[in-house]
């Protein structure tokens, strides 16, 4: 059997049943004449040709729309519907333009009454024959013309709505490329590196490395709530709130992150909020201090193979007024690996839904500890994107950092 044309499905509704028409029988003596005439000369689509060893050859056409279908019957000879061939007076096709279709099939061979006539109701119609005399009367209607008409300006309005936010969101989606540092200031005693691959256009989640001054660097990673859109408006607050209080950030850390809480509060709805680690590496002392405001602790795996979790000191930022953390502190010595992360690395699943979770990570800091913070940075997005499928359901955000020899 072939199908070019699928029928629409059909909809059920208890408070009004599904009717439409389905089928009209063409009584015709040739199949395959009467087939080619509304395929190739009306531009009909067949539906099925199928033969049945009790009904032998069921043959089908319809119009583009494929909402009712023509069937090509060719009875026996001598019965009572083989009288019937050229006797179908009574079809109606509509069209939005009857002129147009009247020149285009007469081009095509297809024989008309007379040309297009208008009508005292404001239609215009001409009628055809096909190759057996069955009639079709072809029409068009001011008021199905405007409802034409209206789909298609809907449908054009659609699509240039779409294609404006295909533009906004590559260009926001530019714009937050230029939030994440550009530049990484170089350090003597440590080596590091850091991502951000979205799941969307844009997203939530944040890094930075902050130049604070006489030899020291800022580390930041975050996540914002919510998803697309709303989620980058708030990593940009987020992002603006932090730079601009950078200044205090190295003498007064607890401070400078009070401040920056304040702002995000005062600047974001009543639910929002972001988790947030900040952390004030020394080139010259090794000294991390850091807060961790409600997000995953950070892992330092030690050069003798010891882990070290950066738990967290204080609520996350952004739903309270008065707000406070406490500083914590560790060194970073020659042969230590520092990561932070988000959700979006742990959190990355496998189609059976088992979770990457920490102890890989873990396993790939102590595999890679050799290499260098961009390479592993690199096998370690690599193998969460293996583990997943290269199906990515969140942002993953991910800085590496090494403490490198004197």
């Amino acid at each position: 059997m072939e199908t070019t044309l699928p029928l629409p499905g059909i909809r059920l509704d208890r408070q009004s049943p599904y009717l439409r028409l389905l089928c009209i029988n063409i009584f015709v003596r040739d199949q395959d004449r009467s087939m080619h005439f509304y395929v190739d000369q009306l531009g009909f689509g067949l539906v099925v040709d199928e033969n049945y060893e009790s009904a032998g050859r069921w043959l089908a056409v319809a119009p583009p729309d494929g909402n009712t279908v023509l069937a090509l019957i060719t009875p026996k000879r001598k019965s009572e519907d083989y009288k019937l061939i050229g006797r179908s007076k009574h079809a109606v096709l509509v069209t939005e333009d009857v002129v147009a279709k009247f020149e285009e099939w007469s081009k095509r061979g297809v024989r008309f009454h007379h040309p297009p006539q208008t009508t005292l109701w404001g239609g215009i119609f001409t009628r055809f024959d096909d190759p057996d005399g069955n009639s079709f009367t072809l029409v068009g209607r001011d008021d199905f013309v405007r409802e034409i008409e209206a789909e298609r300006r809907a449908a054009a309005e659609k699509l240039e709505a779409e294609r404006r936010a295909a533009q906004e969101l590559d260009i926001a989606k530019r714009v937050q490329s230029r939030l994440f540092p550009q530049t990484s200031p170089p350090l003597k005693t440590l080596d590091y590196a850091g991502v951000c691959v979205q799941a969307r256009e844009v997203g939530g989640d944040y890094y930075d490395f902050l130049n604070l001054g006489q030899s020291r660097l800022g580390l930041v990673i975050g996540d914002t709530s919510g998803k697309g859109i709303g989620a980058a408006l708030l990593m940009a607050n987020l992002q603006a709130n932090l730079r601009s209080q950078s200044a205090i950030a190295m003498e007064q850390p607890q401070k400078f992150l009070q401040s920056v809480n304040q702002l995000f509060y005062q600047n974001t709805s009543e639910s929002a909020y972001a988790t947030l680690f900040f952390g004030e590496y020394d080139d010259r002392t090794r000294r991390l201090r850091y807060a961790n405001c409600g997000h995953y602790a950070p892992m330092l795996l030690r050069r003798d193979n010891t882990l070290d979790r950066l738990d967290s000191t204080g609520t996350v930022l952004g739903l309270f007024r008065d707000w406070e953390c406490s500083v914590a502190e560790h060194s970073v010595s020659a042969g230590d690996t520092l990561a932070l992360y988000t959700d979006g690395i742990t959190e990355s699943f496998d189609d059976a839904e088992d979770e990457f979770g920490e102890e890989r990570l873990i396993d790939l800091l102590r595999k890679n500890r050799e290499r260098n913070a961009q390479e592993t940075l690199a096998a370690i997005l690599d193998q969460v994107q293996q583990f997943s499928g290269n199906k990515q359901h969140d942002d993953i955000t991910l800085i590496v950092a090494k403490g490198r020899g004197d």
